[in-house]
């Protein structure tokens, strides 16, 4: 399941008890742009965002393990060179009507391959993604929609100028 914590969600959430796991994947393509998809919040179709692939780790697999699942479910791309990861988060936020709690692994992703099939999304998924979108670091940069994680278009340009980290930075936590 893909979800992401974003701005402007219901208060009245339930709280979660257990720090969910999740690996992402910072997906770049020859071009060197980042696949990201158009979420939003399945009761208000117009509070959306957009957000990097990836999901919850299921029974024992390995967060590197999660990451190429991950992938595959929501973009329908299985031929990626995983490489280290970015980044590492914390986030809280409310949504689809629980309050979610995770410990988010960003992984640099590449890819040969530019399209993609959404095939195997979970249910959850069908009612809240509307679509997937390569984005180029200046694009992302000029937006004004919604982006997660927040300083997605600046970590993306530095990433793409330095390259990977050394060891993986520990962004802030975001809180909704």
């Amino acid at each position: 399941m893909t979800a992401v914590g974003r701005e402007g969600a219901a208060d009245d959430a339930p709280e979660t008890t257990s720090v969910r796991q999740v690996s992402r994947v910072v997906l770049l393509d020859p071009d060197d742009r980042i696949l990201l998809l158009h979420g939003f919040e399945p009761d208000r179709p117009t509070d959306t965002w957009w957000f990097t692939p990836g999901g919850g780790l299921e029974g024992t697999e390995s967060r590197e393990e999660a990451a190429r699942r991950e992938l595959a479910e929501e973009t329908g791309i299985t031929d990626v060179v995983l490489g280290p990861v970015l980044w590492k988060r914390h986030c809280a936020f409310p949504f689809d009507g629980r309050r979610w709690e995770q410990d988010e692994w960003y992984y640099l992703g590449r890819t040969e391959r530019t399209a993609t099939h959404a095939g195997g999304q979970t249910d959850l998924e069908r009612r809240s993604v509307s679509g997937l979108r390569w984005w180029t670091s200046e694009e992302l940069s000029a937006s004004h929609e919604t982006v997660y994680p927040t300083r997605l278009a600046e970590l993306l340009r530095t990433l793409l100028d330095e390259g990977p980290p050394d060891a993986p930075v520990l962004l802030e936590t975001e809180r909704v």
